[in-house]
């Protein structure tokens, strides 16, 4: 199918213009000023942004976690994204304990199969080393296109690895030209906080952030930080929510190493305070991290305005208030962690990061679509409108009005973190590699249209930067 998008404002990481666009066979072929190309559709965007479709690092669909199983599978999940401007997503293979690596990816691929409404690849989890994966199948994982290893420093006796899993991993990251991610919390004292403010009768929502606090991210941060520059592996620490983790981020970057982060949309807009919120309402927010002193929010846009961060994911991980969080009803620990938004990321950043001058909106197509394509080898394929690229498109009407709802999401989950948030600018077409996903606020592609991408490895010059142990003493 021919696409001509006429007369829209295209604006990519680098680029702000006004120009006509040309899809055939599912890549842009064209870009000029009045283009008389004949096609099989024409959208007008006289008014309108023309952005690359949005990439979403971190997601969370069909995962099982804390006695249920994310209400959102793919199909869902991703008609959420479509309808947000998220074209292409990462999801989490979570190795089963005693799992192998190849058996998780086989499990994980079932549940996509036939019901990728976007495109999609695939971060593998890596919770067992010792009966399941060993470190050479971990080593072949970038040859199948997964390229990207994440870690857990949290969630003690269910997801948790210890310093030595961590390691051994980075190690292999180093040499396979894989990206590591890590869940930057102190599990282990964090264990401890728990178990001790249960013994105490605290079985509120608000104590899952008063026992998750924010040094505990801070010293992880810090800690994977320094691992990997000993292993000589590139790092990414996923929803960094506070200034304690911020810091050592900055500090990295300072000094020129390998590292990267990502903040989550909720950690921008959500406070301590929506947990203390009465009759479990709370325990709509319980995500983890947890939501931060609001003092926070000015940190985080900050560190994503001067690149200390370089992404804005989602992180959805979305379980249903009336049947799934209730289960945590008289014991915090209990509560399914994670929260929704892969439907309301880009409506959310462009009002409050782009209409209310904290970013710009060059800045928010870098967040949001070309450096998480960038990072986890999507680029140039994916995150930026240039000839070549896959026709993913977003033709957003800056002045389109909408008041975000959860009766009006295409989410599973019975509630929304932005609940009655006013926002000006929505998606008003979405393409994914040139065909109409979404149009007049209804689906028109059947699930199936989207695709398994295999991604590229992490940057070849990474490789060298191993420290060598210093000479003994004499």
């Amino acid at each position: 199918m021919s696409v001509l998008i006429k007369g829209g404002r295209i604006v990519t990481a680098a680029d702000d213009y006004v120009a006509d666009i040309y899809v055939e066979d599912e890549t842009v072929t064209l870009i000029g000023e009045s283009l008389d190309q004949s096609a099989d559709k024409v959208v007008d965007a006289t008014g309108k942004y023309v952005l690359p479709g949005c990439v979403d690092p971190h997601t969370h669909l069909d995962m099982p976690f804390g006695g249920t199983t994310t209400i959102d599978d793919v199909e869902s999940g991703q008609t959420a994204a479509a309808f947000g401007g998220t074209t292409t997503h990462v999801d989490f293979i979570i190795q089963p304990p005693g799992s192998t690596f190849a058996e998780a990816i086989e499990e994980w691929r079932a549940k996509a199969n036939g019901k990728q409404v976007i495109d999609m690849g695939y971060h593998m989890a890596v919770t067992d080393l010792k009966e399941g994966g060993t470190l050479e199948d971990l080593a072949a994982l970038p040859e199948e296109g997964i390229t990207s290893y994440k870690l857990f420093m949290a969630y003690k006796g269910a997801l948790m690895v210890d310093d030595e899993t961590l390691f051994k991993t980075m190690e292999v990251a180093a040499e396979t030209g894989a990206l590591v991610m890590v869940h930057a919390e102190n599990g282990d004292a964090i264990d401890v906080l728990v178990k001790k403010a249960l013994a105490e009768g605290h079985t509120e929502p608000k104590y899952h952030a008063l026992t998750r606090p924010p040094e505990t991210e801070g010293e992880a941060t810090n800690r994977a930080i320094q691992l990997a520059r000993v292993a000589g592996s590139p790092l990414y620490v996923v929803h960094v929510s506070c200034q304690e983790s911020v810091e050592p981020i900055a500090l990295a970057r300072e000094k020129g190493w390998d590292v990267w982060g990502e903040t989550c949309t909720q950690y921008l807009f959500i406070d301590y305070t929506h947990l203390e919120r009465p009759n479990f309402e709370g325990a709509k927010y319980v995500y983890t991290p947890p939501p931060r002193d609001k003092a926070n929010q000015e940190v985080l846009w900050n560190a994503v305005r001067t690149d200390i961060l370089q992404a804005i994911s989602t992180d959805h991980c979305a379980f249903r208030w009336d049947t799934q969080k209730s289960l945590g009803k008289d014991d915090f620990s209990k509560i399914p962690n994670g929260g929704p938004g892969l439907e309301n990321r880009l409506q959310m950043i462009h009002q409050f990061g782009v209409r209310e001058g904290r970013i710009t909106l060059n800045r928010m197509v870098e967040l949001l679509a070309t450096n998480p394509a960038k990072l986890f080898g999507l680029y140039p394929r994916k995150g930026t409108i240039a000839v070549g690229s896959d026709a993913d498109i977003v033709v957003f009407d800056p002045e389109k009005q909408v008041t975000i709802t959860a009766a009006d999401q295409h989410s599973k989950i019975d509630y929304n973190l932005y609940e009655g948030t006013e926002v000006t600018g929505s998606p008003d077409t979405v393409l994914l590699r040139g065909h109409v996903l979404v149009e007049n606020d209804e689906l028109q592609a059947q699930p199936g249209i989207g695709q398994y991408i295999a991604r590229a490895k992490f940057g070849e010059e990474l490789k060298s930067r191993r420290v060598e142990p210093a000479p003994a003493a004499s």
